[in-house]
């Protein structure tokens, strides 16, 4: 019995790539600016969701770092909706439940 293992073994450099080196005095590149990505979003027929997903267009505007508070506040708008699916009817004001 051997303890080989059928197949071949990739090869590993045996050193990392140097990191790349910027020639001096030359500056970091600029981050590229924000732009829309172009996404289509369809109405549900629920205005209340409808609105938490248009809200989503305003992360088109802002840099990646601006996107977390957009997307969290979409989130808790969409789970609060969720939500109001579980809760019980309302009586309205004519309806006599006794």
């Amino acid at each position: 019995m051997t303890d080989e293992v059928s197949g071949s073994v990739p090869d590993v450099p045996e050193e990392p790539p140097a990191p790349l080196e910027r020639a001096p005095g030359a500056q970091p590149p600029e981050p590229a600016a924000a732009a829309p990505l172009g996404l289509v979003r369809t109405p549900t027929g629920h205005a209340g969701v409808d609105a938490h997903l248009e809200r989503l267009a305003d992360a088109d505007h802002l840099a990646a770092d601006g996107h977390v508070e957009v997307y969290e506040d979409v989130h808790r708008g969409l789970r609060e909706a969720l939500s109001a699916l579980d809760a019980p009817p309302v009586p309205g004001p004519n309806e006599n439940r006794s």
